[in-house]
């Protein structure tokens, strides 16, 4: 039996391409963790098994066959119960669409599906994605592999902790306002928020759709391109996306970040655990030595960020889960938690006449500015470095019954997400046994860029490299 506890993609495609190892043999591996840990981390909505095992002897005949097969050919993954998929049950972690079954796949899927990947189950999630803790689920709360009395972090709680307790190697998450990003910091994973309209959203279960950014949650940087050269580019089932060309970004990841102006911003510093701002202090000394230059810089409307985000993402969820009336499909909205049921009443209100003006046409102008901001600081600086998260993982129950001190968990996540910049969690320490990430956020479309920088810096670090001890 194949010892998966330590792979990455890079490492389990080797195996495959050098017939050490059957993708049929990998993926059985892989189930089997993951039926033996769920239990423990309700990571999996869905396990798949036949749907594995028939994509994973797809790819044994091609290997026998001499077929070119794509990297992630017999790669076992898991996907965020967002993600519509053929013929297997797509819940968006709600009771609502418990029965609900897709007859189409999201493009990423059917983009993953044409590259070889091997799905193994659908990820637990906050119901609709609204949350940062993983405890929205309707189908219960994930918990974090690190520590299992703490929160993995969301919306894609599920798919963090899948990949961090090596239930699969990657995973599908969106990205609303911090939900890839956050999990991927509290379970010492890299996780990319792509430039909105990079990905195609076609498929995914709307949250707020101006918002919504598609992207996955990896063990490594190198590991972590891999999947952005398969999902990324123009759809012609979401006008949103850019018809701007898809960079090979594995290609000189390398390179090192000689030159690279980092910009710190000074507002990203405050108000957070002191431990969190010496891990990330340490990283950028580390970016230093290897030859980058540091500068301060100041992103002036940081402080409106949250409030403007909790404006636009609840009137924005209002109307998507208008859809939902039992009618057309799943049940009716007696299922919706209580967390929907807050966003529902929020946006609501805020969309409503006589209040428009107030709030949600003014949250827009603000939103803008906060865009300037990084606009403004671009023509100085190549990337931006600062924490993911002000805390390490809180404890479940912690701040369940406080939606407040939730919201403010994304204080440094939803300000990338307005501007629709892209932005990069990376492993850069422990506190304790708690991991902590930090953000490289980027220009429009400088994803390479990002994992060229991730790359340097995890190479010296090589943070991934420590696992949960769950068994």
């Amino acid at each position: 039996m194949i010892d998966i506890e330590d792979l990455t993609i890079k490492t389990a495609a080797d195996l495959l391409s050098k017939r050490q190892i059957k993708a049929q043999e990998l993926t059985g591996a892989f189930l089997d963790r993951a039926h033996k840990l769920n239990k423990k981390l309700n990571s999996f909505i869905t396990i798949t098994d036949d749907v594995a095992i028939k994509q994973a002897k797809k790819v044994d005949e091609l290997i026998v066959d001499n077929q070119k097969l794509n990297p992630l050919a017999g790669i076992p993954i898991g996907v965020k119960d967002l993600f519509s998929t053929q013929g297997i049950r797509t819940t968006a972690g709600s009771k609502v669409l418990e029965n609900y079954v897709p007859v189409y796949d999201a493009t990423v899927v059917s983009r993953l599906k044409d590259s070889g990947v091997v799905i193994v189950g659908k990820t637990n999630q906050d119901a609709w994605g609204h949350g940062a803790s993983g405890e929205n689920s309707d189908f219960g709360s994930t918990c974090n592999p690190y520590d299992l009395t703490r929160v993995p972090g969301g919306s894609s709680s599920g798919s963090a902790a899948a990949v961090a307790a090596n239930l699969c190697l990657a995973a599908t998450g969106t990205d609303t306002g911090g939900s890839i990003r956050q999990p991927s910091s509290f379970c010492n994973l890299v996780g990319l928020k792509p430039t909105y309209g990079r990905v195609s959203r076609y498929g995914i279960i709307a949250m707020a759709s101006s918002l919504d950014s598609i992207g996955h949650i990896t063990h490594t940087v190198y590991d972590n391109a891999l999947i952005l050269n398969i999902t990324a580019g123009y759809d012609q089932f979401d006008s949103t996306t850019s018809p701007k060309p898809v960079d090979d970004y594995t290609k000189d990841i390398n390179r090192g970040v000689k030159g690279i102006k980092v910009g710190l911003p000074k507002e990203y510093f405050e108000s957070l655990d002191p431990g969190i701002g010496e891990k990330i202090i340490s990283a950028v000394k580390i970016l230093e030595k290897l030859g980058a230059e540091l500068f301060d810089i100041s992103l002036p409307h940081t402080e409106y960020g949250v409030v403007t985000y909790y404006i636009i993402q609840p009137s924005e969820v209002s109307s998507n889960l208008a859809r939902y009336d039992g009618i057309r499909f799943g049940f009716d909205r007696e299922k919706f938690g209580a967390e929907a049921k807050r966003r529902i009443i929020l946006g609501t209100y805020t969309l409503s006449a006589g209040y428009y003006d107030a709030y949600y046409l003014k949250a827009m102008k603000v939103r803008r500015l906060i865009r300037e901001d990084f606009e403004k600081v671009f023509k100085k600086v190549d990337v931006l470095i600062c924490p993911t998260l002000p805390t390490p993982p809180f404890k479940l129950g912690e701040k369940i019954t406080d939606p407040l001190s939730m919201y403010l968990a994304d204080i440094f996540t939803v300000c990338p997400s307005l501007a629709g910049v892209p932005s990069l969690n990376l492993p850069c320490g422990f506190i304790g046994d708690l991991p902590v990430g930090m953000q490289i956020i980027g220009p429009d479309f400088s994803e390479k860029l990002l994992y060229q920088v991730g790359y340097a810096y995890e190479q010296e670090t090589k943070w991934y490299q420590k696992r949960p001890d769950l068994i």
